[in-house]
C-alpha cells in the first residue's frame, strides 16, 4: 500500500466517524432530552442545528485555517475538534452540550473541505474519480454505521455518554495515524495532473465569489442535500406513505452505496461530467416523486432504491468537475469547496425552514415532503449552467490516451 492510499483511508475514516457521531447524537435525542430535562422539540432540534450552523461558518473559514497552519496542522486541528465531541458526554447542562456539538461541527466542516486539496495533491487526474467517489460516500458510510451500531452500543455501554465517548476515542486513534504519516505540501503549486512552470496565483474567497461556477455547483447540490436530510427528518412524520419512512431511508442508504460504485465506474469510463449530473438528477427526482406518491409498497421500495442510486451515482462527477477546472491547485480547490459546502447548507437550511412553514400553513406534513422532492430538481436544472470539464478521447493527447 502506498502512502497516499493510507492517507486517503485516514481522511475517509475521519469524516465517516464524524458523521457517525452526528447521526448517533440525533438518534439518541430522546435519551439526551431526558438526561438534561429538555421537554420541547424546538430546543431538541439544536442537537442537529448546532452542527449545521458550524458547517455553514466552518466551511468558509477552512481555507483561512489551511493557509495559516498548513495542510498537516490544519487537518490535525480539524480532527481535534471532532475528537472534542467527547466533551458532550461530560457537559453539565444542555447549553454546554449544544456548544460541544458546535465545536465538533466545526471539525467536520473543515475536514470535508480539506478532502479536496489532499486529493489534488496526492492523486493524478486518472485516480481522482475513484478517490472522489469513495470520499463522497464517507458521510453515508458514517450514517450507515450509526444506524447499524448505535442501538448495539447503547445496549453494551448502557448510556448515550459512553456511545459518544467511544466514537470520539476511535476518532482520536485515527488522528494519531494522520499525525504520523502526513506531511505538509505547497498550497499554490500546480497539481500532478497539470504541471506548469508558471507560478500559481493566489486565489481568495473574493476571487471565488466572482466565478459563476462556484455558485452553480452548490445551487445544484443544495436541493439534493435538502431532500436527503428530509428523508430522515421530515419523511418519518408523514403517515400516508405506502411504506414506513424508516424502511425507505434504509433502502436509499444501501442503494446509495451501490450508486457510489456505479458512479466511480461511470466517471472512469465515460469522459463527460455534465450529462451524468443532469440525467441522474432527473431520474432521482422522478424516482423520489414515485416513492412518496404511490400506494403500492412494492413500487415504493423499487422507487426508493432508484432514488438512492441516482442520488449518489453523480456525486463522483460533481466533485471531480471543479478539480478539472483550468489552473487548479490545493489552495484554489479549498476556496471552491469552502463555498460549495457553506452555500449548500445555507440554501438547505432556508429550504428546510420553508418546508416547516408549508407544513404549518397547510396542516399537512406531506406537502413538506413533496416540496423536498421538488427541490431536488435543482441538481437537474443547475446542470445546464455548469461547464463541461471532461474530455472525449479524441480531445486527449496520444500520451494521455495511453495512460
Amino acid at each position: 500500500m502506498q502512502k497516499k492510499h493510507l492517507i486517503e483511508g485516514v481522511i475517509f475514516l475521519t469524516y465517516a466517524l464524524f458523521a457517525m457521531s452526528w447521526v448517533s447524537g440525533a438518534m439518541m435525542t430522546k435519551d439526551i432530552m431526558l438526561h438534561y430535562g429538555v421537554e420541547d422539540m424546538t430546543s431538541a432540534t439544536w442537537i442537529t442545528n448546532a452542527i449545521t450552523i458550524a458547517k455553514i461558518v466552518g466551511n468558509l473559514l477552512a481555507a483561512w485555517v489551511l493557509i495559516k497552519l498548513g495542510p498537516k496542522k490544519a487537518f490535525t486541528f480539524a480532527s481535534l475538534l471532532i475528537v472534542a465531541g467527547i466533551l458532550c458526554a461530560f457537559a453539565s447542562n444542555y447549553p454546554l452540550y449544544v456548544f460541544s456539538r458546535l465545536i465538533m461541527g466545526f471539525g467536520g466542516a473543515f475536514v470535508i473541505v480539506y478532502f479536496n486539496p489532499i486529493v489534488v495533491k496526492y492523486f493524478d487526474s486518472q485516480e481522482r474519480p475513484v478517490v472522489n467517489g469513495i470520499n463522497a460516500a464517507a458521510f453515508n458510510t458514517g450514517n450507515l454505521m450509526a444506524l447499524l451500531l448505535t442501538g448495539l452500543m447503547l445496549s453494551v455501554f448502557d448510556g448515550w455518554q459512553q456511545v459518544v465517548s467511544a466514537i470520539s476515542i476511535a476518532s482520536l486513534a485515527i488522528l494519531v495515524v494522520w499525525w504520523v504519516i502526513s506531511d505538509d505540501f505547497s498550497l499554490t503549486g500546480s497539481s500532478q495532473a497539470s504541471q506548469s512552470s508558471t507560478p500559481a496565483e493566489t486565489y481568495s474567497l473574493s476571487d471565488g465569489m466572482k466565478e459563476p461556477v462556484n455558485w452553480w455547483l452548490p445551487i445544484a447540490y443544495s436541493g439534493l442535500l435538502f431532500c436527503y436530510i428530509a428523508v430522515f427528518s421530515l419523511f418519518p412524520l408523514v403517515p400516508t406513505f405506502a411504506v414506513e419512512a424508516k424502511y425507505l431511508s434504509s433502502i436509499m442508504i444501501a442503494a446509495g452505496m451501490v450508486g457510489t460504485v456505479a458512479g466511480i465506474i461511470m466517471a472512469k469510463r465515460y469522459p463527460l461530467r455534465v450529462p451524468v449530473i443532469r440525467y441522474c438528477g432527473l431520474a432521482m427526482t422522478a424516482s423520489a416523486a414515485i416513492m412518496i406518491t404511490t400506494s403500492s409498497p412494492a413500487l415504493a421500495y423499487a422507487a426508493a432504491f432508484l432514488a438512492g442510486f441516482f442520488m449518489f451515482m453523480p456525486m463522483t462527477c460533481l466533485i471531480t468537475l471543479p478539480q478539472e477546472l483550468p489552473g487548479m491547485n490545493p489552495a484554489k480547490i479549498t476556496v471552491i469547496f469552502g463555498m460549495f459546502w457553506s452555500v449548500s447548507y445555507i440554501i438547505e437550511t432556508i429550504l428546510m425552514y420553508l418546508a416547516g412553514v408549508l407544513a404549518d400553513s397547510t396542516g399537512n406534513i406531506s406537502v413538506a415532503a413533496s416540496f423536498a422532492v421538488a427541490c431536488s430538481s435543482t441538481f437537474f436544472l443547475a446542470s445546464f449552467f455548469l461547464p463541461e470539464t471532461g474530455k472525449r478521447a479524441e480531445q486527449l493527447s496520444p500520451s494521455t490516451r495511453r495512460a
